[in-house]
C-alpha cells in the first residue's frame, strides 16, 4: 500500500467530510481554430494519462480507515473523450458545466475531457482534473505532452517521449524519507514544525472581515469573481520599487493587500495564506500531481510602519518560511490545532495565489491554440486574490475569487477599488505610514464624513458585569451559557461568580490587579472571566496551547497576582512564582457574601490585558478598559440586531 502525500490527505480528509464537490476542480480550456483530427486528440489526451500514474489513481480506504493510492493500470483505464456540438455563444455555459463535475475519488480517475464543436474549424477542450491530482504548475508539462502527443498521433505513430525519471507515488515515498520521523528533534519534519509552531501562535482566528451577512455554521463554498487589471505604468512602478528594495514584485503586493485588509477592519496581525511550488527537485518538473504547498505570513502592522518598513517584515517572514517550507501545511493544521470550524479554512481566511508569468503556449500542428484556466462559482477562501501575466496584455491580470454566502458582488468590487487605489498610493511614497494610506475613493470618503462615521452614540456608564448584572435582573431564568453537556442561567451564572469573586478578593484582587486566566474552553471559563471582573481584577487570557517561551514571557511581563486555573491545564503551564488557584478548589456551594472594603470600579478602570505579537516579535500587552468593551458591544449589538431572543 502506498500512503497518501501530506497534501492529498488532507483534501481526501476534505473530501470524505464535506462531501464531493467541485470546489478542487482545476479546470483548463484549450481553444482550438483550425483542422483538428479529433481521433487523433482523443488518443493523445489517453496518452498524457497513461504517462502521468496521478491522473489515473484511486483512492481506496482499508478497514481502518487509512487512505492509500493505487494506479489504475492503462490497460484498464476507460476515459472517453465525447465530442459535443453547441452554438459559439452557448459555450462558456458548457464549459462552466463540464468544470462542476464531481468526483468519486474511490471509483473516478482524477481527470475528465469534453470536446465541444462552435463550428467546422472552431473547437475547445475542456480539461478536469482534481486538485489532488494536481496543480497549476501541472499544467505546463500537461500541455507539453498532450502536444507531443498529437503530433505523433496525427503521423499516425504513438508518441516517443522521454521516460519520467519517476511518478507521483515516488515523490510520495521519498517526502516522508526526507521530512523523517517528527519524535526525532533533529529531523527535517521536527526542526520546521517547531518554527511554524512558535510563528503561528496566537493566530486571530477567524479574521475579521466586513462581510455583508453572518458566517454561515457550515460554508457551502460558492463563489464569484472581479477581475481587475494593474496597468503597465503601474506594474512598472511596482517592479521599480521592489527592485529598489531588494523584494519581489509579490512581496510589494501582498504587503499592499496587508494595509488594505488592515483598513477594512481586521487589525494589525493579518494572516495571509500563499502558496509555493514545491518541486524542490529537478525530476519533478516534468510531473502532473499534487505537490504546492501552503504558508503563512503574518504581516505585522502594528507600531504604524512605513510601507518600506512592513516590506521589510514581510521579506524577513517570507525568507523564514522559505527556509521552512517543506512543513506540510496539513500538518500545521494538526499541530496548531485551531478551534475546528466547519465555517472557515483553518489558520487564514484570505489567499494571496501568485501565477506570474506561468503562461503556457501550446503548439500543435494546423491549429491556432489557447490555454487557459476557467472559473467555477466556487469559493475556497472567503477572499483569494489572483495574479498572472499574458504577453498578450501588457500589465498584470488579477482577479478576486470570494464567498458569496459573506460578500456581495458590490462589496467585493469595493475591495479591488481601494486595493488598487492602495497600491498606488502605497508604491508612490513607501516612507509615508501605511496607516496614512488614503485608500478611499472620493465617493466612499464623502459618504464616511457625512454618514457611516457618524457613530455618535449614548453609552451607559456601566462595567462589563454591570451589564451581565442588568440581565441578571431582567431575566434571572434565561439560559446564559451553554457549552456541551452544561447550561447556565443567568442567576446561576451570576451566583458562581459571586463566590469565585468573594475568593479572589480575599486572595487580594481588586482594582488595576491582573489575574491570569487559564482555562479550557467551557462555561467555566466564563464565570472565571465574570469572576474577575466582579472582584475589580483585569483578567489576563493565558492560551495553554501558546509555545511555553511566550507563555513564560507573558508571565513575567504582566506580573499577574494570581493564576486561575484547573488540575487539567496546569501540567502544560510553565514553571512560574505565580500564586494558583484552583477552580476544583473552590466551594461554590457556599453563599456569595460581598467581601469587607470591597473598592468601587469605574468604566476607565482596566477590564482585560492582551497580547499582540508586537512590532518586532516580542509580544506586547495592550490594557483594554470596561469603557471600551462595553461601547464595543452595545454599538455591535444596535448594528447587527442583537438582543435577549437572539
Amino acid at each position: 500500500m502506498i500512503p497518501l502525500s501530506f497534501a492529498q490527505r488532507r483534501l481526501w480528509f476534505i473530501d470524505r467530510f464535506q462531501g464531493p464537490s467541485a470546489t478542487y476542480n482545476l479546470p483548463f480550456m484549450l481553444s482550438l481554430s483550425g483542422a483538428l483530427d479529433v481521433a487523433a486528440l482523443r488518443a493523445a489526451v489517453r496518452d498524457v494519462v497513461a504517462r502521468h500514474e496521478s491522473l489515473r489513481t484511486l483512492i481506496a480506504v482499508d478497514a481502518e480507515g487509512l487512505p492509500s493510492q493505487h494506479a489504475v493500470p492503462v490497460e484498464e483505464v476507460a476515459l472517453e473523450v465525447p465530442l459535443v456540438e453547441v452554438a459559439p455563444d452557448a459555450l462558456a455555459a458548457r464549459a462552466a458545466e463540464a468544470a462542476e463535475h464531481t468526483f468519486d475519488l474511490a471509483a473516478d480517475i482524477p481527470v475528465r475531457a469534453t470536446l465541444f464543436r462552435t463550428a467546422p474549424r472552431e473547437h475547445a477542450l475542456v480539461l478536469l482534473v482534481h486538485h489532488i491530482a494536481g496543480d497549476g504548475s501541472s499544467m505546463e508539462p500537461l500541455a507539453r505532452d498532450l502536444a507531443a502527443a498529437y503530433t505523433a498521433r496525427l503521423k499516425g505513430e504513438a508518441p516517443e517521449l522521454p521516460e519520467l525519471p519517476v511518478q507521483y507515488v515516488d515523490y510520495t515515498l521519498w517526502q516522508r524519507e526526507l521530512l523523517g520521523d517528527e519524535k526525532d528533534p533533529g529531523s527535517v519534519l521536527a526542526t520546521q514544525l517547531r518554527y511554524w509552531r512558535d510563528e503561528l501562535a496566537g493566530l486571530p482566528q477567524p479574521l475579521r472581515l466586513p462581510a455583508d451577512r453572518p458566517r454561515p455554521p457550515v460554508a457551502g463554498h460558492r463563489g464569484d469573481m472581479v477581475d481587475f487589471h494593474l496597468e503597465p505604468e503601474l506594474l512598472a512602478s511596482i517592479e521599480t520599487l521592489a527592485r529598489e528594495r531588494g523584494v519581489t514584485v509579490p512581496m510589494v503586493l501582498q504587503a499592499a493587500l496587508a494595509v488594505v485588509l488592515q483598513h477594512l477592519g481586521t487589525g494589525d496581525d493579518i494572516p495571509i495564506g500563499s502558496t509555493i511550488a514545491g518541486r524542490t527537485d529537478d525530476d519533478l518538473s516534468d510531473l502532473v500531481g499534487f505537490f504546492v504547498n501552503t504558508w503563512v505570513l503574518r504581516a505585522d502592522l502594528s507600531g504604524t510602519p512605513s510601507f518600506d518598513q512592513l516590506l521589510s517584515r514581510l521579506q524577513d517572514k517570507a525568507l523564514a518560511a522559505y527556509d521552512n517550507q517543506d512543513a506540510p501545511f496539513e500538518r500545521l493544521v494538526e499541530m496548531l490545532n485551531p478551534e475546528r470550524s466547519t465555517a472557515y479554512h483553518p489558520l487564514f481566511q484570505v489567499m494571496f495565489t501568485w501565477n506570474g508569468d506561468r503562461w503556457i503556449d501550446v503548439e500543435l500542428p494546423d491549429l491556432s491554440a489557447r490555454l487557459e484556466a476557467l472559473s467555477t462559482p466556487t469559493a475556497k477562501f472567503d477572499l483569494e486574490f489572483n495574479y498572472f501575466t499574458d504577453p498578450g496584455k501588457p500589465g498584470l491580470l488579477c482577479y478576486l475569487e470570494y464567498a458569496t454566502e459573506l460578500f456581495d458582488r458590490s462589496t467585493a468590487e469595493a475591495i479591488v477599488t481601494r486595493y488598487v487605489r492602495a497600491i498606488r498610493v502605497l508604491v508612490a511614497d513607501p516612507a509615508r505610514p501605511v496607516g496614512l494610506a488614503d485608500v478611499l475613493d472620493p465617493g466612499e470618503r464623502e459618504r464616511l464624513l457625512r454618514g457611516l462615521n457618524d457613530t455618535a452614540a449614548e453609552t451607559p456608564e456601566v462595567t462589563i458585569h454591570g451589564l451581565v448584572e442588568r440581565q441578571v435582573e431582567a431575566s434571572p431564568d434565561a439560559v446564559a451559557v451553554v457549552s456541551g453537556e452544561v447550561s447556565l442561567t443567568y442567576r446561576e451564572l451570576d451566583e458562581r461568580a459571586n463566590r469565585l469573586a468573594g475568593v479572589l478578593a480575599e486572595r487580594g484582587v481588586g482594582p488595576e490587579t491582573v489575574v491570569g486566566l487559564a482555562l479550557p474552553r467551557s462555561a467555566d471559563l466564563v464565570v472565571g472571566l465574570l469572576a474577575v471582573l466582579k472582584a475589580g481584577g483585569a483578567y489576563l487570557p493565558i492560551d495553554p496551547r501558546y509555545p511555553s517561551r511566550r507563555l513564560e514571557f507573558i508571565l513575567s511581563d504582566a506580573h499577574p497576582r494570581l493564576l486561575l486555573t484547573d488540575e487539567a491545564t496546569a501540567p502544560v503551564l510553565p514553571p512560574s512564582d505565580v500564586p494558583r488557584l484552583y477552580l476544583g478548589d473552590v466551594d461554590f456551594g457556599v453563599p456569595a457574601q460581598e467581601p469587607e472594603g470591597a473598592a468601587t470600579l469605574w468604566p476607565g478602570h482596566a477590564a482585560y490585558v492582551m497580547y499582540t505579537s508586537g512590532s518586532t516579535g516580542t509580544p506586547k500587552g495592550v490594557v483594554i478598559t470596561h469603557r471600551n468593551v462595553v461601547n464595543g458591544v452595545i454599538r455591535l449589538a444596535s448594528s447587527v440586531g442583537v438582543d435577549a431572543g437572539t
